[in-house]
């Protein structure tokens, strides 16, 4: 038997599912939220240890000399000090793959919603634009027709893969780039160089995950490459996209839109620009909270630490 903890737990359960899974391993006890110095306390002689955002490293390693496994909430895994933990022994593990549904439907919602300003629609209705008025003009609301239109996708990976699914179904030319794809058409989509991705998209979601070489990769001259009066959705990390050069684009008219669920800094602060924008959505890095995706999140959890606990690692480890 095993003792384990999750230091930041409010963020994958607010309250809508059970951690009682947890009880198979062992005794286990659930904060919704710690400040980082508080970790170590908390971990104390836990042999399992489960984290959201709060860091792993060789300090709370050194106070915590029973710890025996480290998991991450999600697929990200930063947070954790790889090296560290295993100069220590300690298995760490991710969860891959559990919010592929849902960030690829919000993806594709980004981008319905830059084309068809339903929420304008809406207005005009409830402000009564609409009832009453013969002369209502439809031509003051974004509403685009996606047939035909060319979508691109920054990053093909399993997500964007799916991303591309749902926009060939509506009919859309879909273009991509990976690093490690050889150039050509491959099922419903053709993956070219960034230049032609860059240059034949009218929408552009990036799907890629944050490293040094992609921090700031939309940067003024990335956007001044882009088609002019394209849209951008981000869905996978802030810091790929430089804000302040995004604001310039979103208002001198390099770009028509943005469709942003995540930002640099998170929650972002009252004062930044981009929230002030008519053609930016901002969503509250929510594309992976459906609860079918936690669920999904949680089993996949729980087969790591039942494989590490019969086998001596996990499913997902972290090499």
């Amino acid at each position: 038997m095993m003792k384990s903890i999750v230091l930041d737990g409010f963020a994958v359960n607010p309250g809508d599912m059970s951690w009682d899974f947890l009880s198979e391993f062992g005794p286990y006890t659930v904060y919704d939220q710690t400040s980082q110095d508080q970790v170590a306390e908390r971990i104390g002689d836990a042999d399992i240890v489960m984290t959201n955002r709060l860091k792993i490293n060789d300090e709370v390693l050194d106070k915590c000399p029973n710890l025996k496994f480290v998991s991450a909430l999600g697929t990200g895994y930063d947070m954790i000090d790889v090296p560290a933990c295993r100069a220590r022994g300690v298995e760490v593990c991710n969860i891959p793959g559990y919010s592929t549904i849902s960030v690829s439907q919000h993806a594709f919602t980004l981008l319905l919603s830059l084309a068809t300003d339903i929420g304008g629609y809406r207005r005009a209705v409830r402000d009564g634009r609409w009832t009453g008025q013969p002369d209502f003009r439809y031509q003051t609301i974004a509403f685009t027709e996606l047939y035909g239109k060319t979508v691109g996708i920054y990053g093909c990976g399993a997500i964007g893969g799916r991303f591309a699914s749902l926009c060939a179904a509506f009919g859309m030319r879909v273009l991509a780039y990976r690093r490690s794809a050889p150039l050509g058409v491959q099922g419903d989509l053709e993956f070219v160089s960034v230049e032609r991705l860059l240059a034949e998209s009218d929408f552009l979601s990036l799907h890629c995950p944050l490293t040094e070489e992609t921090r700031g990769l939309v940067n003024r001259d990335f956007l001044a490459k882009m088609k002019r009066g394209a849209y951008l959705i981000n869905t996978s990390r802030g810091a790929v996209v430089d804000e302040e050069a995004l604001y310039e684009a979103l208002t001198t008219g390099r770009l028509a839109g943005a469709g942003l669920d995540v930002m640099v800094k998170e929650p972002p602060l009252p004062d930044n620009p981009l929230l002030t924008l008519d053609n930016c959505i901002i969503t509250p890095h929510c594309a992976w909270t459906a609860l079918e995706t936690r669920h999904r999140l949680v089993d996949i959890l729980a087969a790591n630490i039942r494989s590490f606990i019969k086998n001596g690692e996990g499913i997902n480890r972290v090499l």
